[in-house]
């Protein structure tokens, strides 16, 4: 009897571990979704406590330390939008893994940021809108803190939709906006402002032909050579020692030139060395490496994968150079005016701004980042690793010929302008041979069939292209009316 119920008793006991098991799994699935926005919100009140301690409360004090945590916020949001075009198509191609990438671009965002990320701030800091075009500091404080919020707000929102927008443009509509809020037509560079909306127009155009023009070529010296892999093995090093270039140049102007100035073609004169150099280096190391390779498809792309990797690296590095600007322009332009600087003087971004921008970026790609990367890399057009090649060089190339140019440029419209070139190529040269087909008597595809073979997803286009074309408006709006709500508020 005694051995009866001591087995009911372990049965029983057995059931309700099982039960206190399958409740533990419960909740684990329930908090696991809400560990990224806890660690975000840890890192805001972080922020908000370095700008405590900086800065003596009281008065504009408690603006600057909320200023502080806007600015996390938007940093964060930068970093779960905006750094997935730089690589979003190495995950895509297969060259990284989510993981990879993600360190990768982390790490190189905040050496780019740290580094080559000082002197940036002042277009969006003070040259979209000038702090003496405000009746009181604390006025043009209320107007940049709304910028913030609005673009954060937005950037954010477009995240959750699956669209990389331009946080640049996102901030710059935000802070035109809050400037016409506050301080009227005349508060308004619009020279600045026209020259930013030409580049909008410009950057997807500009990087869709060039990574379409890159492919091509490919196609053309590469892929349909009588003999592929000789092709390869004699092209390749002339396209990485391009690819060095190009890339050397980029960072002269997005990274270096933030340091000590850099004109074009002094860019372009380093640029164009270190691909000589890198050719003479290459070209018999990749001779002696593609003897071994057979001759078919994936040989090819297997050289091209160290190449890819190391271009996210650098796009990453300059992106982290120019894009911090977006948190620590309107940040220190606070910070200065909460300490009474004389107007007109040049705005400098403090240590702990710094900081906020290149950490809040790699801290938000890490969390949030991963639905955006795959969006880029995986959900517009399928993408191998020369044309993953392509968008990465396009992108470089654009931006430099941009600066020659004097346009400035948007790198996610240069980026995704980059997959849609590549994409909307591929269709093109698909409707050619189909049509070929049909005038050599094959029968026709049937509209669902056409339809099945079109290989740039037209939902992705049609709601990137919109958020695009929202983006400037969308955030001036919300900054005004927050900018007008504060004001109403105001004592």
């Amino acid at each position: 009897m005694d051995d009866g119920q001591d087995s009911n008793r372990w049965r029983q006991l057995d059931k309700d571990l099982k039960r206190i098991g399958r409740l533990e799994l419960s909740g684990q699935s329930i908090s696991r979704p809400l560990v990224a926005p806890g660690a975000a919100l840890v890192f805001i009140l972080l922020a908000c406590g370095a700008a405590a301690l900086v800065l003596a409360p009281g008065g504009s004090g408690w603006a600057v330390v909320l200023a502080a945590g806007v600015g996390a916020y938007m940093a964060l949001n930068i970093g779960a939008n905006d750094v997935a075009n730089n690589v979003g198509p190495a995950v895509g191609a297969r060259v990284l893994t989510m993981g990879g990438a993600l360190v990768i671009a982390a790490v190189f965002e905040s050496l780019g940021a740290v580094i080559a990320g000082g002197d940036v701030v002042a277009t969006i800091a003070g040259g979209i809108v000038a702090p003496e075009g405000f009746e009181t500091p604390e006025g043009f404080i209320r107007a940049m803190i709304c910028a913030m919020i609005a673009a954060a707000v937005w950037v954010n929102l477009s995240t959750w939709l699956g669209a990389p927008v331009s946080t640049t443009h996102s901030i710059v509509g935000g802070v035109l906006g809050a400037g016409l809020a506050g301080g009227g037509l005349w508060a308004v560079n619009w020279p600045a402002v026209g020259a930013i909306a030409a580049g909008w127009v410009a950057s997807p155009l500009m990087g869709g032909a060039v990574a379409a023009g890159l492919l091509a070529f490919l196609q053309s010296r590469i892929a349909r050579a009588p003999d592929p892999l000789e092709a390869g093995r004699r092209w390749t090093p002339t396209l990485i020692a391009a690819m060095t270039g190009v890339f050397t140049a980029y960072l002269a102007l997005k990274g270096l030139s933030h340091l000590t100035p850099v004109k074009v073609w002094q860019a372009v004169a380093v640029g164009t060395a270190t691909g000589l150099v890198t050719w003479l280096t290459l070209r018999p190391l990749i001779a002696r490496a593609s003897a071994e390779m057979e001759a078919r498809p994936r040989s090819l792309k297997i050289l091209f994968r160290l190449p890819l990797a190391i271009a996210a690296a650098l796009l990453s590095f300059a992106h982290g150079a120019n894009d911090v600007a977006n948190v620590v322009g309107p940040l220190a332009a606070i910070a200065q005016a909460a300490q009474h600087a004389e107007p007109g003087a040049t705005i400098v971004a403090p240590p702990w701004v710094m900081a906020i921008g290149a950490l809040g970026i790699s801290l938000g790609l890490l969390l949030f980042g991963p639905r955006l990367v795959r969006m880029v890399g995986d959900e517009i057009t399928k993408l191998s690793p020369p044309r993953a090649w392509c968008v990465a060089m396009s992108a470089a190339t654009t931006v430099i010929l941009a600066s020659w140019l004097g346009l400035p440029v948007s790198s996610t419209h240069v980026a995704v302008g980059g997959v849609f070139g590549v994409g909307f190529l591929r269709e093109w040269q698909e409707a050619r041979r189909a049509r070929d087909a049909r005038r050599a008597g094959a029968p026709e595809h049937p509209p669902e069939e056409r339809s099945r073979r079109m290989l740039v997803r037209r939902s992705h286009f049609l709601t990137i292209v919109a958020a695009w074309v929202v983006t400037a408006p969308a955030t001036a709006l919300l900054s005004a009316l927050l900018l007008g709500g504060t004001n109403l508020l105001a004592p």
